[in-house]
């Protein structure tokens, strides 16, 4: 009957027919993880210093995001700022993005790296990135510093 979807059609989609039109694994397509990273601007800032280098030490992200914040170049972040900063990704972002397997965080050294669920999360901010939230993603990856002089 016109209208009305073949129902031999389905049958036909056999995507595993052609490399080309193989879907992604199931896991890239979890999206969860991607809401709960980027939902806060912290996070946000966090997984764009992640595109620029896998390896960070959480001092140098607590001054980074301070200076964003507060609109400062790194060298002029007080200790208060930068503590403020600290104590927020110690306690509650980096444990967030760890539980959602977007870091891995070693406590001896208080180095952040990629985990498991990081290439989904960087895919989505450099797809969106261009155009919602171009000021952080260009301060995030790279040094206020520069930028000024």
């Amino acid at each position: 009957m016109a209208g009305e979807p073949d129902p031999d059609e389905e049958a036909s989609f056999d995507v595993s027919a052609s490399p080309e039109k193989q879907l992604p694994p199931p896991s890239i397509l979890e999206i969860e993880p991607v809401y709960e990273a980027l939902g806060h601007p912290r996070r946000r800032y966090l997984c764009y210093t992640l595109l620029e280098d896998t390896e960070w030490s959480l001092s140098d992200l607590a001054t980074k995001i301070a200076a964003w914040e507060n609109e400062v170049p790194e060298h002029a972040v007080t200790e208060d700022q930068r503590e403020e900063v600290y104590v927020s990704l110690y306690h509650a972002h980096v444990p967030k993005l760890i539980d959602e397997d977007v870091v891995a965080f070693d406590e001896a050294t208080e180095t952040i790296t990629t985990a498991e669920h990081a290439e989904q999360v960087l895919a989505a901010l450099e797809g969106m990135g261009a155009s919602l939230d171009t000021n952080q993603e260009t301060h995030a990856r790279s040094d206020m510093d520069e930028q000024e002089e």
